[in-house]
């Protein structure tokens, strides 16, 4: 057991994928960590920043047995207790849709000193690496980032409000829903609406379907991509790179990933 003074926990975003996007606060606290608990879309590379410190893998990926929220909240107190620093490593950033915040919740009401240091969040990073940008003067004015997914697996039904909005939707966990949101867009007259499907987005292996929504299940079945992948929806999708384009992000993560 540590002395009370060197336990703590830093809840630390890992970027969208590509090492390089690790923030130099993220790079910091890896260095310094007795232990640390990461996901399944964490770029392992990164572990290598605390080479002296203990791993342990607690993602949670669809379809897979994992551990549940719980579960990782006691572990990591427990490591932090047992170890000293622990950094809890999420993929992209840990409160945007990271369960972040449930994290530090438990962690302070066990009373163990939180740091959060934010990442670049998929959100932003994974259209931008496909030279899609969420906002554009005389095309979209605001962007509206959701989950297409529930806790429960079904579709979230919010959904269908966010893309009546105006300006971009940028929509996480939403592969399994791809033909039902395509369907949606089609019955209420915008089967013409470009969408992008984006997978494993900022790394070497990044892959990316461009289309419409009346057109972008006959593509998918023609080509499915891989998880994990956002889906983009808006105008600015006109934008995007085509396939042979796809380069500077690849290069960055072929190199140092």
């Amino acid at each position: 057991m540590n002395s009370d003074k060197n336990i703590r926990i830093s809840l630390v975003g890992a970027g969208p994928g590509d090492p390089q996007l690790l923030t130099l606060a993220g790079k910091s606290a890896l260095e310094t960590a007795d232990v640390v608990l990461y996901d399944s879309l964490v770029n392992e590379t990164l572990l290598e920043y605390a080479s002296g410190a203990r791993h342990i893998y607690v993602g949670k990926r669809r379809g897979q047995k994992g551990y549940k929220q719980a579960e990782i909240n006691d572990l990591l107190i427990t490591s932090a207790r047992l170890y000293g620093h622990a950094v809890r490593l999420k993929g992209g950033d840990n409160f945007v849709f990271g369960r972040g915040y449930e994290e530090k919740l438990a962690a302070e009401e066990a009373g163990i000193p939180v740091a959060v240091v934010p990442g670049i969040s998929s959100s932003l990073a994974v259209p931008a690496a496909a030279n899609i940008p969420v906002t554009h003067r005389g095309l979209a004015t605001s962007f509206h980032v959701v989950t297409a997914t529930l806790a429960n697996g079904q579709l979230n039904e919010d959904l269908k409000e966010v893309l009546a909005l105006q300006g971009t939707t940028v929509i996480l966990m939403g592969l399994a829903h791809l033909h039902a949101i395509a369907q949606w867009l089609i019955e209420h007259g915008k089967a013409d609406k470009p969408l992008a499907v984006i997978s494993n987005g900022t790394c070497s292996n990044q892959k990316q379907l461009v289309g419409t929504a009346a057109s972008i299940s006959a593509q998918w079945e023609q080509q499915p991509l891989p998880s994990p992948a956002i889906i983009v929806v808006g105008e600015v999708v006109q934008f995007a790179h085509v396939e042979s384009d796809l380069t500077a992000f690849a290069s960055l993560s072929a190199n140092h990933g």
